[in-house]
């Protein structure tokens, strides 16, 4: 479980984030979803201790993120940022390999690789796994970084948009991925989406973001209706009953 206790950020100028208290159920996939500059992200980064809160806690699988040792820490949760740049020009499988680093800390063993390789497989990358990341499009670099997470064989996965920028086919390809990652592996996801019909249609959980606080938490059921979309984006919605779940349209 994911528990939040009045989790704060104060960026001024009448600017913040929280409080917050939430709680998110250990397993499964759930979307924090809202509109542009709500603090998604920036929960998201918080909780993955890779931005430091003003106030408040984080308790990840039973580990207290701010006080948890980084080596500890890096076996309960892995993090993949909304931007990834690396100077160094690297293969598929070198950048899958940088998730074992929290346990070899740079020593590969046979283990090692054989968790490289699945991960690799589980993306369907083996085809490209000595291709350089500059060599791939971008649906594929985005498969590779996401693989790399999921190497470091955390039980908590934290991804920042990792369908930023990808067409409607590679989106698909990744959100069914990551619904794999939860219902074969056992994992938990917790994924930042723009998209509220991709939310819909693969989590479990939706928690609604809106000037800094949470809104709405609830199943897909309960959050994609009409009046509560509306509320959260401030535009009209009307929610349709599709072959997979509900649909919104925005007017």
């Amino acid at each position: 479980m994911i528990q939040l206790g009045k989790l704060f950020k104060d960026y001024g100028s009448g600017t913040s984030i929280g409080p917050v208290d939430l709680e998110i159920p250990t397993g499964g996939v759930t979307a924090l979803v809202g509109p542009n500059g709500a603090g998604k992200s920036t929960l998201l980064t918080m909780m993955g201790r890779l931005l430091g809160p003003d106030a408040g806690t984080v308790v990840i699988g039973g580990h207290d993120v701010t006080t948890t040792h980084p080596r500890k820490l890096a076996t309960v949760v892995s993090t993949l940022r909304q931007e990834n740049h690396f100077t160094a020009r690297l293969t598929v499988r070198q950048l899958v390999a940088l998730g074992r680093f929290p346990y070899t800390r740079g020593r590969i063993n046979r283990e090692d690789e054989r968790i490289i390789s699945e991960s690799i497989e589980f993306f369907d990358l083996g085809s490209l796994q000595n291709r350089y990341l500059d060599q791939l499009s971008g649906g594929q670099r985005q498969r590779a970084y996401v693989a790399m997470v999921l190497c470091q064989e955390t039980d908590y996965l934290l991804l920042d948009e990792p369908l930023n920028n990808l067409d409607m086919r590679h989106s698909v390809h990744m959100m069914h991925h990551l619904r794999r990652v939860a219902d074969e592996l056992g994992r938990t996801v917790l994924i930042v989406l723009h998209d509220i019909n991709f939310a819909s249609h693969y989590s479990d959980w939706i928690c609604a973001v809106k000037e800094g606080k949470v809104v709405e938490f609830g199943t897909p059921e309960e959050i994609m209706t009409d009046e509560t979309l509306t509320r959260v984006f401030e535009t009209p919605v009307t929610c349709h009953d599709g072959p997979n779940g509900r649909l919104a349209v925005y007017y």
